[in-house]
């Protein structure tokens, strides 16, 4: 029965009668096959895509392969039998194959895409070459790096390099080193700058402050020991007189590794040439690595106080902080030698001190003396008095004490405030020798 057709069903069609649609099942196959087989030569194979394996998407429907045209055409089926047909289920899609694991896949190129490159996965950028040549460049330094023997090898394992005017550099860092040491110990104390400065401290020590010593046997001529001293001077020119009379007038001529106060260290040059002199920043750590060495240490327990005094506070010593020199002696079994300085307190004659400018330039104070700041610069230069620096008898205390004696701050303060009562005296019977503070 014929299908009834209506023109203008089709809203955007053509205004016609709409193809019937064959009847015959075998004449549409045989149709489709022609038409695959005219399209054939004209598109490439294409590699068939794995798709994803889902439960809720169906297969499409296989395509039949074409049958070959009969010489006859077969006689059409009746209304019945094309009902019957059309009737029919269609046959079950066939199960997808199961997607190759992320190892197994290939890379994705343009070839597997109808327009063009995956979003997902680009393909690979074409470069122009730069990369190639970093990576050649990178072989290259590596190899000269690693060497092979054929090229002169360097300090460091590469190749040689050389220098423009290698003369002119070499020249350079001789004069450069010229004035120091290859060698420096851990504190900063060069020999070569120390050996530099030997002629100036022994000016000062012998024609400028004329010093006088004595008690020097008391100084052991191996071994760990600690000096403590006055302080006096507004500049530590008393540590230095000290470190170099012992290098001088000892027997064993043994080298005094002085502490010196923070605030010297702010001066532009002047902590610096301290440390290459043999000077150390005062601090306990640093006292307790030079004892642990066997090495002689001077210590001013008064610190900024005592050079700080005013002319007439001269010789009278302040107090010795908390003790810490003495939990230093204990801990670190070292015997105490208690030591005066005569001599050192009239050579900057402090009259006052301005402190509201210590913040600013990173000073504890600025000394105000009859020729400073009246003179300028010339005004720090040191009157020449006569100078007595006296070594008493060594103070053990670790033969009653012990090292558990430094945990006991009562103690600590006592023993203390003994050394100082001692340094006290040391200082009065001096001040009763000496007849002139010029001429002595």
């Amino acid at each position: 029965m014929a299908t009834k057709t209506v023109l203008g069903d089709d809203p955007f069609g053509d205004g016609e009668a709409p193809a019937e649609k064959p009847a015959d099942k075998a004449a549409a196959k045989a149709e489709k096959a022609e038409k695959a087989e005219k399209a054939a030569p004209k598109k490439t194979a294409k590699p068939k895509k794995a798709a994803k394996a889902d439960a809720t998407t169906s297969a499409p429907e296989p395509v039949p392969e074409p049958e070959p045209e009969s010489a006859e055409p077969e006689p059409a089926p009746t209304p019945v039998a094309a009902s019957a047909s059309a009737a029919a289920p269609a046959p079950e899609p066939e199960p997808l194959p199961p997607p190759p694991p992320p190892s197994a896949r290939r890379a994705v190129t343009s070839d597997d895409h109808e327009y063009g490159p995956s979003i997902d996965r680009p393909e690979a950028a074409r470069h122009s070459g730069l990369l190639d040549d970093v990576r050649d460049l990178e072989r290259t330094v590596k190899d000269r790096l690693r060497g092979d023997g054929s090229e002169p090898r360097g300090e460091h394992g590469g190749e040689r390099q050389h220098l423009p005017l290698e003369f002119v550099w070499k020249r350079w860092r001789q004069i450069a080193m010229r004035d120091r040491s290859d060698v420096v110990d851990e504190f900063g104390r060069d020999p070569t700058v120390a050996a530099r400065f030997e002629p100036l401290l022994d000016f000062l020590y012998s024609r400028y402050f004329r010093v006088s010593t004595r008690g020097m046997g008391h100084i052991p001529d191996t071994g760990r020991a600690l000096i403590v001293s006055n302080h006096s001077g507004t500049l530590p020119y008393d540590g230095a007189m000290i470190m170099h009379a012992v290098r001088r007038e000892h027997s064993a001529r043994r080298d005094v590794r002085p502490l010196v106060e923070d605030f010297v260290f702010h001066f532009p040059y002047l902590g610096t040439l301290m440390n290459r002199i043999g000077g150390v920043r005062a601090c306990p750590e640093n006292a307790e690595r030079l004892l642990q060495s066997d090495q002689l240490v001077a210590v001013f327990p008064e610190g900024i106080k005592g050079i700080g005094k005013l002319f007439g506070e001269r010789y009278r010593l302040q107090r010795f902080g908390r003790g810490g020199f003495v939990k230093l002696a204990l801990s670190c079994d070292a015997p105490i030698i208690p030591t005066a300085v005569v001599g050192a307190e009239e050579i900057h004659p402090m009259l006052s001190k301005i402190t509201w400018l210590t913040k600013s330039i990173g000073v504890p104070y600025i000394p105000v003396t009859p020729t400073f700041p009246a003179l300028g610069p010339l005004g720090l230069i040191p009157l020449p008095t006569k100078w007595f620096i006296a070594f008493g008898e060594p103070l053990y205390f670790n033969t009653e004490y012990g090292p558990e004696g430094a945990s006991d701050r009562i103690l600590v303060n006592k023993l203390a405030e003994q050394v100082r009562t001692r340094i006290q005296e040391m200082l009065d019977e001096l001040l009763k020798e000496r007849k002139s503070v010029l001429f002595g």
